[in-house]
């Protein structure tokens, strides 16, 4: 689905550029590249540790007495599990995720399968609505029988002046089912500071025909940061999301289109671009 702000002609793109933080974008280009789409990866969104981890050993404590944890990413999972000591046993309660590569991330922690709920992997959307309509029945019922307050635990990041990365979306959706909603910051989100080459690939590929692929809108906005003479008018981008297309067009880009979330349907939905 095309979002133009204007009318272009655009062919269909010879490359796609990944912007997810390092270690994702290099496993995302590789799963698209293994499906036919040539690749260059940039990633916009540094991925750092807290620099005080007190209060992320202090969640910890708490883990045992929570209905579930959400994690919002697979950098929740690898560095909330990287701050357990190592006489704590793994928790025991439920593991939300919003998406596969989260998922992925809770099992190679050791997680147990049968205690994961995340959307399928065909799922249309990887989103908080997605997560939210699988886990409301169990979150209602916990509700009903429990005579205290459920809580739950969202992990996720935070940018550089400690503001939550993320949307508070799921967390009123839990509050007004009647659940506690505590949030732990297991990591740092911020903005790279690019390369010369990376910023020559930047200006090469806004205006060589390469699509530009957005899982955040935030790693948009750090591109233009690195880059404020960046023509995006005359670029396309990907959006892996309505939210994220929406906020592309606020910035100016020429032509935002809609791409499926998930590696398959995404490879096929890039390759018939034109």
């Amino acid at each position: 689905m095309a979002l133009a702000s204007d009318t272009f002609a655009f062919a269909a793109p010879w490359r796609v550029i990944v912007t997810r933080p390092g270690r994702e974008a290099l496993a995302w280009a590789d799963a698209l590249q293994g499906r036919g789409v040539p690749c260059e990866t940039l990633p916009l969104i540094e991925i750092a540790a807290l620099p005080e981890p007190l209060a992320l050993a202090q969640a910890w404590q708490a883990v045992p007495g929570h209905l579930a944890l959400m994690f919002v990413s697979a950098n929740a999972v690898r560095f909330f599990m990287a701050a357990r000591s190592a006489d704590r046993p793994m928790p025991s309660c439920r593991a939300w995720s919003t998406g596969p590569g989260t998922r992925a991330a809770l099992l190679a922690e050791g997680w147990p399968e049968g205690l994961i709920d995340s959307p399928d992997e065909d799922a249309p959307q990887f989103d908080s609505e997605a997560l939210w309509a699988l886990v409301a029945p169990r979150v209602r019922a916990a509700v009903a029988s429990t005579p205290s307050k459920p809580s739950v635990l969202i992990v996720r990041g935070a940018d550089a002046r400690g503001q939550l990365a993320g949307r508070d979306w799921l967390a009123l959706q839990l509050e007004s089912a009647g659940l506690e909603v505590l949030q732990a910051v297991a990591y740092v989100r911020q903005a790279p500071v690019l390369t010369p080459a990376q910023q020559s690939l930047a200006r090469q590929a806004v205006g060589d025909g390469s699509a530009w692929l957005f899982s955040s809108s935030e790693a948009a906005q750090h591109l233009l940061l690195a880059c404020p003479e960046l023509p995006v008018k005359q670029a396309r981008a990907l959006a892996t999301h309505p939210r994220i297309a929406q906020r592309l067009q606020q910035m100016g880009w020429g032509r935002v289109d809609l791409v499926p979330a998930g590696v398959d349907a995404q490879a096929q939905s890039i390759k018939s671009l034109t």
